[in-house]
């Protein structure tokens, strides 16, 4: 059963920094997409951007201040966020599926963890 399990989030300054991470068990994740979404209380999920097969592409919004990366174990991907600001606050889910789709259409995800939630304060 495949299971996304997020840890990381926090309260943390505009300014700041925050590393979140998705642990993801139940099956090998190298060969399958694991990406992040995130969703602001009233608004539609967003999509951050994915990492598989040793590539990785991020949303424009986030360009330049989230990086996503793998570790070496492939089924942890992780989500290094800087330069936070308040409008970054959000609950952070990461997402896989079946097909190796890739694209930012939540809909097209499987499975989802629980989602941390991240808070900046200004």
């Amino acid at each position: 059963q495949v299971q996304l399990v997020e840890s990381g989030g926090g309260l943390v300054q505009a300014g700041g920094s925050l590393r979140l991470s998705c642990a993801a068990s139940g099956r090998t994740f190298s060969l399958y997409p694991l990406a992040w979404f995130r969703q602001a209380p009233g608004k539609e999920r967003e999509f951050l951007g994915v990492s598989w097969s040793g590539i990785t592409t991020h949303a424009d919004s986030v360009k330049g201040r989230f990086t996503i990366s793998r570790t070496n174990a492939e089924n942890t991907v992780l989500l290094q966020m800087d330069s936070l600001k308040p409008e970054d606050t959000a609950v952070y889910y990461c997402a896989s599926n079946e097909g190796g789709y890739r694209g930012s259409d939540y809909g097209a995800y499987d499975y989802w963890g629980q989602g941390t939630q991240v808070t900046v304060t200004s």
